[in-house]
């Protein structure tokens, strides 16, 4: 026997062995589950999990292989996550589209497991949650070249039960879509989004192409996989080429490499830890009140990423106002001391406050949490 062949069986006699642990480990994160249920207590529980990874990671006696067992664990985790919601009929993630859309491919990067459920419109998506239809739902909140969606900002400031758990960035890559064994000189016509067809104005441009507004990317793909026309193609992504059958006859053709649009995560567990802190509150429509409470902000060392502006609902000419903070501190306790601090200073400054999310900022790779 080899030296290849002799490693190859050892892995496959441990491979066995882990996946009897691992058995063990899930009847008793099911077990763990179970308890939370009758207790009330959320799946993530941040701090159990940092200490265990931190545990774990201590076993170790080969330096080199640490920070790889880390991940190992980290993962581990995640997947124990997903199944406690399973467990706990807590794993119906809601988003508006169908199977293919930008929030839908949103929601399979960050919960894997997810029985995915797809509502028309965002307000479908609030109630889903709101009523315990879904425990989750992901949704478009900011594009880095159009903006924040203002109708999902009014949406949350409409649900004060609703909170926001998660916030994660997918790149928005755009393809041209056509059917099998279409060319790209055979395209008159390409149907998409307005947005996708704005972003993507150049490459039609220079091809000479007519173009249709549809409701969302993946409906238009879908759209072109059922006319079975040649001549027409849509604008869409990768993955929903693999859904509905077409080729990519072109890749990347929206202008700005550098599309990212951030989603959001809402439930209606109310978060407990994260770097980010997000507000919604409203002040007296009189000079200087919002500099007071910006000022206060930076006086206690947050950090102000962002800050929006909408119309106050039935209140003409006046505005409610988000605004997305860092931190300071990066202990939990010292973090959950400073966000009482902050919300009490401004209790005395502000009309009205709300905590809207506390989250981490995930990316492809790192996705956000929830639950």
């Amino acid at each position: 026997m080899d030296r290849l062949q002799q490693a190859r069986e050892t892995i496959d006699a441990l491979d066995s062995q882990m996946a009897a642990l691992f058995e063990a480990r899930m009847e008793a994160v099911a077990e763990v589950a179970r308890y939370k249920a009758e207790t009330g207590k959320p799946v993530l529980d941040a701090g159990r999990e940092a200490a265990v990874v931190e545990k774990n990671t201590a076993y170790l006696q080969n330096e080199a292989l640490r920070p790889y067992y880390r991940a190992f664990i980290q993962d581990t985790m995640a997947v124990s996550r997903a199944y406690q919601r399973q467990v706990l009929g807590r794993d119906t993630v809601a988003y508006q589209g169908v199977e293919g859309a930008w929030a839908h491919i949103a929601l399979r990067r960050l919960y894997p497991f997810a029985r995915a459920l797809a509502k028309p419109t965002w307000a479908d998506v609030f109630d889903a949650v709101e009523t315990g239809t879904a425990a989750l739902g992901v949704l478009p909140f900011e594009n880095s070249n159009a903006g924040d969606v203002s109708a999902v900002l009014d949406l949350l400031y409409a649900h004060p039960a609703l909170f926001i758990t998660g916030l994660y960035g997918l790149p928005i890559r755009q393809d041209l879509l056509g059917l099998p064994g279409a060319r790209l000189g055979d395209i008159r016509t390409v149907v998409s989004h307005q947005q996708a067809l704005s972003q993507s104005s150049p490459f039609i441009k220079a091809y000479g192409l007519e173009t249709v507004v549809w409701g969302n990317t993946a409906d238009a793909a879908r759209h072109v996989a059922e006319t079975g026309d040649a001549t027409l193609a849509a604008i869409a992504s990768a993955e929903t080429a693999g859904l509905y059958g077409l080729q990519i006859l072109a890749e990347g053709v929206n202008e700005d490499g550098d599309n990212t649009t951030r989603f959001i995560v809402i439930s209606r567990q109310a978060p407990t830890a994260g770097a980010r802190i997000s507000l919604l509150f409203t002040v007296d429509h009189k000079p200087g009140k919002l500099a007071k409470v910006i000022q206060l902000i930076g006086e206690q060392g947050f950090n102000m990423e962002s800050i929006k502006s909408r119309p106050l609902p039935h209140v003409p000419f006046e505005y409610y106002f988000y605004v997305q903070l860092v931190c300071p501190d990066a202990d939990p306790v010292q973090a959950a001391n400073s966000r009482h601090q902050l919300l009490q200073s401004l209790d005395t400054l502000c009309r009205t406050v709300r905590l809207l999310g506390l989250f981490d900022v995930g990316g492809p790779t790192t996705p956000g949490e929830a639950l």
